[in-house]
């Protein structure tokens, strides 16, 4: 007996030996590949990177599904409609308040249906494991399915069942990479929680069970059947009574995609390019401004289309605060706008005559006035080995007027003779203090050019440097975040004098009537100061223009560089502002431009005085301790410097042999020769004409010719300096 107990025995050693090593061996790799879960579910989801980007109010201005987690549409448990819970309870987990993280009852269950069907049916996950799944994703298999019960089991031991709950809730994955019932709310319905209609409601529970399969956008009659069963089921059980079945049955699931409630896609790229202080940015963008601006704009651009104008954008600031209020693209709520994903606030484009203002500020704080008398006279200069004659935008010269009448008319000549008076070294220095960090040239590079807003900006520089005018000459870079404040202190630019007069300038509708005529439409209802820009072969249209509170950037264009169709600041962009404008001054007490109180009134002459002393006179402001008459004096000595305009150093001029010679002639000029002078042309050392007339036809010859002129002035007066009484100049050029 004893023999053969023990033999029993060793053979049951035998056979349980390699069982309790593999049980052990289940048991520890099982311990080391279980992850513990956070205790605080809220610690899990902030490891997310993902940035949302909302407005003054809070509203959201972006949204990204490719996150890992629901981070920005979290809904707290207390505020999920009981219904949709209860379906969810008794869809996904009946014993969910009754079991410690794994239902037996329920597995067995899911067992047995899916050997009796042959293949899997259901799942038997409670919504503990369900969570624990979503935490820690595995491949779906026994394996995980073992784990996922011990997990689930810790799970519950240390967060309670209502925090599970939310947590499951807000995290549940459907299509289109949304998670949560928030997020699959708006991408079904379009709609909040507590709009849905009990049958939108069981529409989410059921679509947890397969999203892609009850698709309902690819059709609605796939996932009706199961919902139908789940509401019998419920009716049946007593959750529903039969009026609330009847209306389920009853009702159609009306799908509707979620929109935002803005287009500020560009906006919400730009916010996010500074290291953010959290993952939610508040801005300090106004939804509903930049909603009506958005349909002014893209009506204004739809208009111009036949005159091939495709882009354009608008930012608007309270220089006031610094804020950022309005940020516009054209078309940015049509995915066929060429060009439509390129930011248009902050692409560099020539500014044109947009950038005269910064000119004028600089010159009179230098020492010119609104008074200065400047020669609105053509001027040719030499380019290579040719000539460029600049002229303004009408072909219109004025003769002597005042920088007023000059800056307000937006002439070209004049605005030439003023970056040589204040140096365009000096003047991008200037230019590079208000922000304009897009001009990367040298000096020397841009040259006269920048009078004429040659050089490359942006329309965010643009705003920021009218903004510095409206600001009076204080100079401070302007903000979107309402987390992130400037703390640095603001930059003096332009006095409080010059850049209140440029102001009182830019809104004096009679300082422009000469190019704009009387009806400009840049004679706004209320004081406004505003300045249009137009770049060579109508690439770029600008308007700018500020309040006493606002300040309006807009550029239209075409961001493949193509040229408009004759669309000028004015025609094109000025329209829009008039709208814009009328939208920021609505429901609110407006106030002049300030006007800096040291500036002083003068009656003075605004045209040269006649022979009997007579001129046309205004009023005028000054800068203190200006002196209008001996200012005037210096300025137009400096005005009628005596220059050789044509022919220039080392020109080429082209003989064309099919044109009778006789009526081959070519223009010499002289530029500001005082009257009654004796004019003497000398060319290849023989005099060849002489007169007072400042200009000579000379009939064209081939070859290298050196001409010289002799300037006999009758006598020395306040035009012209004793040293101008005789000049003679030497240019060499050549004849092909």
């Amino acid at each position: 007996m004893n023999l053969l107990l023990s033999k029993r025995n060793k053979i049951i050693a035998f056979i349980c030996t390699p069982l309790l090593l593999m049980a052990f061996g289940l048991c520890v790799i099982t311990y080391f590949s279980i992850k513990p879960v956070k205790s605080h579910f809220r610690d899990i989801v902030s490891d997310t990177n993902a940035i949302q980007v909302t407005d003054r109010r809070g509203a959201p201005i972006n949204i990204s599904y490719q996150n890992k987690w629901n981070y920005f549409d979290y809904v707290p448990i207390y505020k999920i409609p009981e219904f949709l819970k209860t379906a969810f309870i008794y869809s996904e987990d009946k014993n969910f308040y009754a079991h410690h993280g794994v239902s037996w009852e329920a597995r067995l269950s899911a067992l047995w249906q899916n050997i009796r069907h042959g293949e899997v049916v259901r799942g038997a996950s409670t919504i503990s494991e369900q969570v624990v799944r979503t935490i820690t994703p595995r491949p779906r298999t026994l394996w995980s399915r073992w784990l996922e019960g011990f997990e689930s089991a810790a799970l519950e031991k240390s967060v309670t069942k209502q925090d599970i709950f939310e947590f499951y809730l807000n995290q549940v994955p459907y299509s289109g990479n949304r998670r949560g019932i928030v997020q699959a709310a708006r991408y079904y319905f379009n709609r909040d929680l507590d709009t849905l209609s009990p049958k939108e409601m069981l529409a989410l529970v059921v679509l947890v069970r397969s999203p892609s399969g009850y698709d309902p956008y690819r059709s609605v009659e796939t996932i009706e059947k199961p919902l139908l069963y789940l509401a019998s089921s419920l009716k049946k059980d007593g959750l529903i009574n039969d009026t609330d079945y009847q209306s389920i049955i009853a009702d159609d699931l009306r799908l509707e995609k979620f929109t935002l409630p803005i287009e500020a896609r560009h906006f919400a790229r730009f916010a996010r390019m500074a290291p953010p202080s959290s993952n939610i940015l508040k801005t300090t963008l106004d939804s509903e401004l930049q909603k009506q601006i958005q349909l002014i704009f893209d009506h204004r651009v739809e208009s111009l289309k036949s005159r091939h104008v495709q882009n354009g954008g608008v930012l608007v600031a309270d220089y006031q605060t610094g804020e950022i209020i309005a940020w516009v693209v054209a078309g940015a709520t049509k995915k066929d706008t060429p060009g439509g994903e390129i930011d248009a606030i902050t692409t560099p484009r020539q500014p044109g005559s947009a950038l005269k203002p910064f000119l004028y500020a600089s010159a009179l704080d230098k020492g010119w006035t609104a008074a200065t008398l400047i020669n609105d006279s053509p001027i040719t200069e030499s380019i290579g080995t040719g000539l460029h004659r600049f002229k303004n935008y009408s072909n219109l010269h004025y003769g002597l007027i005042t920088l007023r009448e000059s800056l307000g008319n937006s002439l070209n000549i004049p605005a030439l003779l003023t970056i040589n008076y204040v140096g365009p070294e000096s003047y991008l220095s200037t230019l590079h203090h208000l922000g304009f960090k897009s001009l990367t040239l040298s000096s020397s590079v841009y040259d006269e050019g920048l009078a004429l807003g040659t050089g490359e900006v942006t329309l965010l520089e643009m705003v920021t440097a009218y903004a510095t005018l409206a600001n009076r000459g204080l100079y401070r870079p302007l903000h979107i975040y309402q987390q992130i404040r400037d703390s640095s202190k603001p930059v003096r630019v332009y006095s409080e004098e010059a850049s209140s007069l440029i102001g009182n300038i830019l809104s004096d509708s009679k300082a422009r009537r000469l190019e704009f005529g009387s009806g400009s439409i840049l004679n706004f209802p209320l004081q406004t100061a505003a300045k249009t820009g137009t770049s060579n072969n109508y690439r770029d249209a600008w308007a700018m223009a500020y309040n006493d509170r606002y300040v309006v950037g807009i550029w239209m264009g075409n961001l493949d560089r193509t040229p408009m169709n004759q669309v000028t600041g004015s025609s094109g962009p000025g329209l829009a502002m008039r709208s814009i404008f009328s939208i920021l001054n609505k429901n609110r007490e407006t106030k002049p431009l300030y006007l800096s109180p040291r500036l002083v009134s003068e009656y003075v002459c605004i045209r040269p005085p006649q022979e009997n002393g007579d001129c046309p006179k205004q009023s005028e402001w000054f800068i203190p301790d200006t002196n209008p008459e001996p200012e005037r004096k210096l300025r137009t000595s400096t005005s009628a410097r005596i220059e050789l305009v044509r022919p220039t150093e080392g020109l080429q001029i082209a003989y064309d042999p099919r044109i009778p010679r006789p009526h081959q002639n070519f223009r010499f000029e002289i530029k500001n020769a005082p009257d009654n002078s004796t004019i003497k042309w000398i060319l290849n050392k023989e005099l060849v004409g002489i007169g007072k007339s400042p200009y000579f036809l000379w009939p064209v010859e081939r070859g290298k010719h050196l001409l010289s002129v002799e300037i006999d002035p009758p006598e020395t007066g306040p035009y012209v300096t004793k040293d101008d009484s005789l000049r003679i100049h030497d240019v060499s050029f050549l004849v092909k």
